[in-house]
């Protein structure tokens, strides 16, 4: 797909991009990973300075064998709107660490991190997926910092969700107001866990041995050190409190209704959306077939407009549905197809400070930001060819697959990105964390009347 006809090669998009940071950015952190992350998030905010704003980023590190594969929590720092200088922000090596992006602790994850996702009602509480049939739940606070050398024991989880019959790899979310969690594996089932009962014993009492992984003396933990391929046997485990069958291929997302705890729905490789009511059963409320022309990578709820839900697929495109009329004839009838992209849709997510805004990322390493109340409405444009109904900005910055990204519900418009650049520089990842310029957002009138101002003052300088 890469440099064939009038597409610009990568490095040739790449170096555009570099040279338009500093007019299209507010702040821009470019921080280089020896290791790929396949999964970034945000975790809660730890200060507020008046320059900027000290936070908690979790990542991984997928490597190759030599070391250990790790779990990864950052402390990052984000700079404040309209306070870093625009020449600044583009002045960065592709090759060097970011001084805003700092390890606080390493856990040495039993395989290699394919999702992580933070417990809305206490970030510390972690979940992660890697290639096996369990859900491993981590207590940030209380597993100790590891040193991951070669021949180093696994961190052992604080708790294991079983229920899945094959690997579960990628399909992974936790409900923004109940402590449950929602997976979806290669054994064609969604399942749902309750960890209400472990969390609340690990909030109680933070400070104590209470992880396994810090080897404590409680004989339910009782820690056995092994080699690097020891199974995490020791850590309590918990059972389902439902499972739900409906697909007939792997799932490859879930995502929990914003506004009840008992629906979500769940994407898959047979190209379907299924929406499930945990009152009703443990049978398809809803199935959309073909929701797609390929597989389904990702899914995501409108937090705003419950009605609203993304799909991201291997055919390129991001469609949204309206739950109130999913369907046409049987197959699925999304409200509107975005194409913006040139290669499969990975990740999409809705942005937490405007309704009708969201992201998607792919595998042509763009990351693309939306507006669908933009859709059909006239927009001016000197390009030679309109973009994509839509589309209002494309974050180029990555050089390879965005495997994933994640909105700031602490910092307005601030997105972190990952690439896993495996491909293009034969190794290694590059963490993005980035907001946009506000006067790409901002309402048109306010920003005209801002430069309007602008201009007045310049003249008024220069007389």
């Amino acid at each position: 797909m890469r440099g064939k006809g009038t597409e610009p090669s990568v490095n040739d998009r790449y170096t555009q991009w570099k040279s338009l940071v500093p007019v299209l950015y507010d702040w821009l952190a470019n921080h280089n990973l020896v290791w790929p992350s396949l999964s970034c998030r945000w975790g809660p905010q730890l200060d507020q300075a008046t320059y900027k704003n000290r936070q908690r980023l979790y990542l991984s590190e997928q490597t190759d064998g030599s070391v250990p594969n790790t779990l990864v929590i950052a402390n990052c720092e984000v700079v404040k709107p309209r306070v870093a200088a625009a020449e600044h922000i583009a002045q960065f090596n592709e090759e060097a660490r970011s001084p805003f992006v700092k390890k606080f602790k390493t856990i040495i994850h039993p395989g290699e991190v394919n999702r992580i996702r933070e417990l809305p009602q206490n970030s510390m509480i972690v979940a992660t997926h890697t290639d096996s049939p369990d859900v491993l739940i981590w207590d940030i606070e209380a597993q100790p910092n590891r040193h991951a050398v070669l021949g180093a024991s696994n961190s052992r989880p604080d708790l294991l969700l079983t229920g899945h019959q094959d690997n579960a790899e990628f399909a992974l979310d936790m409900c923004p107001s109940e402590p449950f969690v929602l997976s979806g594996g290669k054994d064609k089932s969604v399942i749902l866990w309750s960890i209400h009962d472990h969390i609340s014993s690990l909030a109680l009492d933070p400070g104590s041995a209470r992880s396994p992984g810090s080897g404590g003396s409680n004989a339910k933990h009782a820690s056995k050190v092994g080699g690097n391929n020891e199974k995490p046997a020791d850590s309590p485990s918990l059972e389902p409190r439902g499972i739900y069958k409906g697909h007939e291929d792997t799932v490859e997302d879930v995502q929990f209704c914003p506004s009840s705890a008992q629906e979500f729905c769940s994407v898959g490789d047979d190209s379907c959306l299924i929406l499930w009511d945990a009152r009703s059963g443990k049978s398809p409320v809803v199935k959309v077939e073909k929701a797609h022309d390929a597989d389904l990578h990702c899914v995501d709820w409108n937090p705003h407009d419950v009605n609203l839900i993304l799909t991201g697929s291997a055919d390129n495109t991001v469609r949204m549905f309206d739950r109130r009329n999913l369907t046409s004839g049987g197959v699925g009838s999304p409200i509107h197809k975005f194409e913006g992209h040139t290669a499969a849709v990975l990740c999409v997510q809705w942005s937490p400070d405007k309704s009708s805004v969201f992201g998607s990322s792919a595998e042509d390493g763009l990351l693309n930001i939306w507006d669908h109340e933009k859709i059909g409405k006239k927009q001016e444009s000197v390009l030679s060819k309109a973009p994509p109904a839509g589309l209002f900005f494309r974050h180029a910055g990555h050089r390879d697959k965005v495997v994933d990204f994640h909105w700031n519900t602490s910092d307005p418009w601030t997105i972190v990105s990952v690439s896993d650049d495996c491909e293009s520089t034969g190794g290694g990842g590059t963490l993005q964390m980035w907001r946009m310029i506000d006067m790409i957002y901002r309402p048109e009138e306010e920003v005209l009347a801002e430069l309007d101002k602008f201009k007045s003052h310049m003249l008024t300088c220069s007389a």
